[in-house]
């Protein structure tokens, strides 16, 4: 017979199958915690979670059945640096359903964690909290290779000459009464190889601006971002990994668990060949194509994405200056090395390999935010465990150009509504307001 914990898993799978979320018409890999029966609400005492070095913390813990304290119950807390070991840890019974406890504090900017697991009627229960110390004055750790940008012009240079070759097909299943949707695909790194993506142009003959979007980590099928251009704004969805992105799911999980499983890692030990150096050339690519689309309207082009994609948007945008905003939520590929200096660091890790930890410099998204000239809106939470906020402060302390930040601190590596609402207003006032 199965646990109470493995049906709850089981019910979890369900229900993200049935009721995904969606983010400009894509089905979301991170979704909002599913409501349960009993829940373990933590807190710290200051409402924006954020406190200055040296202040201390305490959070606020709650356990509650039908939004009523649970009297008599026995937790197990633990408070450290995110990502870091403990560096304290308790169980203890709440007689009262509801208990304070003091969480210290940090000597240098960061992130002091505290998560919870309670037991209930045979259930497991648990829920953490993120204080944020003088994170606007966290600095990255990685370094910027002395010859970074010739390395990476040489790059782009290598493929300027490839000839894009695009080719698209029709997807009559997928088009709407206002836009066309197709299944596109470029030469992009060497002769014969190609990029695969979802093109949503509006039906309505004129010129138009444009969006491309940039994928989270994974092997997926992409349905491309028919709402966005629903408003008027052509859209180029793009996978990475040189494969169609319309096939069925099966083609995926063989890639996924097989010839692509911990493709971040491929070749990390050579600058030229890591894995990483065709899909960020690729997004460039990406750029080239949207410039020959006949309905583009030639100026006003933005890149989004999250995760991987939200590190592959600062990395575009810094690499084509032809990019003239960026939307992002919670970036990978930040601060690669902060794990080397008893730090939380990005994603992905890299390890202690020397080889490794040079090649990283040349990809780290901080290195390429340095360069970031144009307006750009960033959303994140406190309680990310895919994407430490450590390095997404990290990255995006070092951008000099006009930056806004949305902070919804209890998120972890998930999005609200509002969240995604408040991207895509910002994506639309600028590309649809600057029109020329």
């Amino acid at each position: 017979m199965k646990s109470k914990n493995s049906l709850h898993k089981i019910l979890v799978c369900l229900i993200t199958i049935l009721f995904p979320v969606s983010l400009f018409g894509q089905q979301m890999v991170a979704f909002p915690p599913v409501e349960r029966m009993v829940k373990v609400s933590v807190a710290p005492d200051h409402a924006d979670w954020t406190y200055k070095t040296g202040e201390q913390v305490q959070f606020r813990i709650q356990i509650t059945k039908n939004s009523v304290p649970v009297p008599n119950v026995t937790i197990r807390y633990e408070v450290g640096p995110e990502v870091m070991p403990p560096v304290k840890r308790d169980t203890i019974l709440l007689k009262d359903g509801y208990l304070v406890i003091k969480g210290g504090t940090m000597k240098e900017p960061g992130f002091l964690r505290c998560t919870v697991t309670a037991e209930v009627d045979g259930y497991s229960y648990r829920a953490l909290a993120t204080a944020g110390f003088d994170p606007h004055l966290i600095r990255p750790y990685t370094e910027l290779p002395a010859d970074f940008n010739e390395f990476w012009e040489k790059a782009k240079t290598d493929v300027a000459s490839l000839p894009l070759n695009p080719k698209l097909v029709l997807l009559p299943e997928r088009c709407t009464e206002k836009v066309n949707v197709y299944h596109a695909s470029i030469e992009y790194f060497k002769p014969g190889t190609r990029m695969f993506g979802i093109l949503c142009v509006p039906k309505k003959p004129g010129k138009y601006p444009a969006l491309l979007r940039v994928p989270g980590a994974g092997v997926r099928q992409y349905t491309g971002v028919t709402d966005l251009a629903e408003y008027g704004i052509i859209t180029f969805e793009i996978g990475i990994h040189g494969i169609p992105v319309n096939m069925e799911e099966s083609f995926y999980n063989l890639l996924r668990y097989n010839a692509l499983e911990g493709y971040w890692l491929f070749n990390m030990d050579d600058r030229d060949r890591y894995y990483y150096k065709h899909v960020y050339v690729g997004c460039t690519r990406a750029v080239d194509f949207i410039f020959s689309l006949p309905e583009f309207d030639g100026t006003n082009l933005a890149v989004c994405g999250q995760s991987q994609g939200g590190g592959l948007s600062i990395i575009t945008a810094a690499l084509d200056k032809r990019i003239k905003y960026l939307a992002i939520f919670w970036p990978a590929l930040c601060d690669l090395t902060g794990h080397l200096h008893n730090r939380a660091g990005g994603w992905p890790p890299v390890g202690t390999d020397k080889d490794k930890i040079e090649t990283s410099k040349y990809y780290d998204a901080v290195n390429f935010a340095r360069m970031l000239n144009i307006p750009g809106f960033y959303s994140w939470g406190y309680n990310d465990l895919s994407c430490a906020p450590t390095s997404m402060f990290a990255a995006y302390n070092v951008i000099n150009a006009p930056k806004e930040l949305y902070l919804v601190q209890e998120t972890g590596h998930w999005t609200y509504p509002e969240q995604v609402d408040k991207l895509q207003q910002w994506l639309r006032e600028k590309l649809l307001g600057n029109r020329k």
